[in-house]
Parts: C-alpha cells; structure tokens; sequence
C-alpha cells in the first residue's frame, strides 16, 4: 500500500508473545511516536501468553501501514512478541464472501 495524502486509515494489529512487563508501554509508545490512534483495544493472559488486538488509525500523510508495520516489528523484536499490523480492509473482504 502507498502512503496516500490526507488519507485516514484503519488497521488491525495483533500482538503476541510470552507475557512480560511492559508490552502494552513499548507498543502504545510506538503507535503515539507515529501519531496514531488507537480506537479500540483487547488484551489477556493466556497462561503464560500475552495477547492483545488493537483497532487503530493512522493519517497515510504521516505514516502508512508498511512504515508503521516496520517499526512495529522491531519493538516486537526487541520485546521477545510479534506484532502483525493489517488493513482493515483485509478483515472486511473476508466477511464479505
């Protein structure tokens, strides 16, 4: 996808990893550093497996999903969780069948 001007995007991101202290900090800071939005947010401890699922949105004239995903992988990588970021485009194809 290209950064288009202007454009509100929404986008789905999931995180999941060991849990540890600090995820939720380092990924809301990534995500207010890049000048988004997050809309709505689930998280919960699964045993020892922290998962959350954000639904955010993101100005394409300040940054656009590949951008966003890039530096979202490398707090992940960092954090020892991967982090995936999605249109959320994708999720309404899916439903549409």
């Amino acid at each position: 996808m290209t950064r288009r001007e202007g454009t509100i995007v929404k986008a789905v991101i999931t995180v999941v990893g060991k849990d540890r202290v600090g995820i939720i900090a380092a990924v809301s800071t990534a995500l207010a550093e890049s000048h988004v939005n997050i809309l709505d947010i689930s998280q919960t401890i699964l045993q020892d497996y922290f998962t959350m699922i954000m639904l955010v949105e993101l100005d394409g004239e300040r940054i656009a999903i590949p951008e966003l995903a890039e530096k979202l992988n490398a707090v992940g990588a960092a954090l020892g969780v991967q982090i995936r970021v999605q249109h959320d485009a994708i999720f309404a194809a899916m439903h549409r069948i």
